[in-house]
């Protein structure tokens, strides 16, 4: 089973209709497009990214499937979703979604970045619903890559094993270069 495969079985698990949920980085609208499918018409997904492209090609991938109404866009880093979520919100979100690295198919010098990544996590974490699970996929094999999953994997290791559990799934490339998937699910 394909890593993405593996985070939306996970999710589907904690995510139901008229939930909310937010896609970290909104990219080519695949993830959008499935918490929105999840959500329904009485759920609500928010949509992060920094480059107008993704938000215009996720916009019409979610037009065409008529799922837009349910989704709200930020273009913006994802290290802001605490300020943009409304505080209603806050400790709610049942799934959040991280796809990191670059655009498919577009730009490949303009990529998530660590440090923006780790305020995203952490923010995440104030917004989870309890019982709620964050999906992280990071791939390593670009520039910058390797070093900002290896963050998310020692930010991983200070998390309250009370709180939280963890599991990690790697993908079949040689180690150290392949995608590798972290689930963080809020203990209930």
């Amino acid at each position: 089973m394909r890593l993405v495969e593996i985070a939306h079985q996970e999710i589907s698990r904690h995510l139901n209709p008229g939930d909310s949920a937010i896609d970290a980085t909104v990219g080519n609208g695949a993830d959008t497009s499935f918490l929105a499918e999840r959500v329904g018409s009485t759920g609500r997904v928010y949509g992060f990214d920094i480059q107008s492209i993704a938000i215009d090609i996720t916009t019409f991938a979610l037009k065409t499937r008529k799922l837009l109404k349910q989704v709200t866009f930020f273009q913006e880093s994802h290290a802001h979703m605490l300020d943009r979520i409304p505080q209603a919100e806050h400790g709610q979100i049942r799934a959040i979604l991280f796809n990191l690295g670059y655009l498919p198919h577009g730009d490949k010098s303009i990529i998530t970045c660590k440090d923006s990544t780790l305020v995203a996590l952490g923010q995440g974490l104030t917004l989870l619903a309890p019982g709620g699970v964050i999906s992280v996929l990071a791939y390593r094999g670009h520039e910058g890559g390797e070093d900002e999953s290896d963050a998310v994997y020692e930010w991983t290791r200070s998390l309250d094993p009370a709180r939280y559990s963890i599991s990690i799934h790697e993908g079949e490339l040689p180690q150290r270069k392949g995608p590798v998937l972290t689930l963080i699910r809020s203990i209930s």
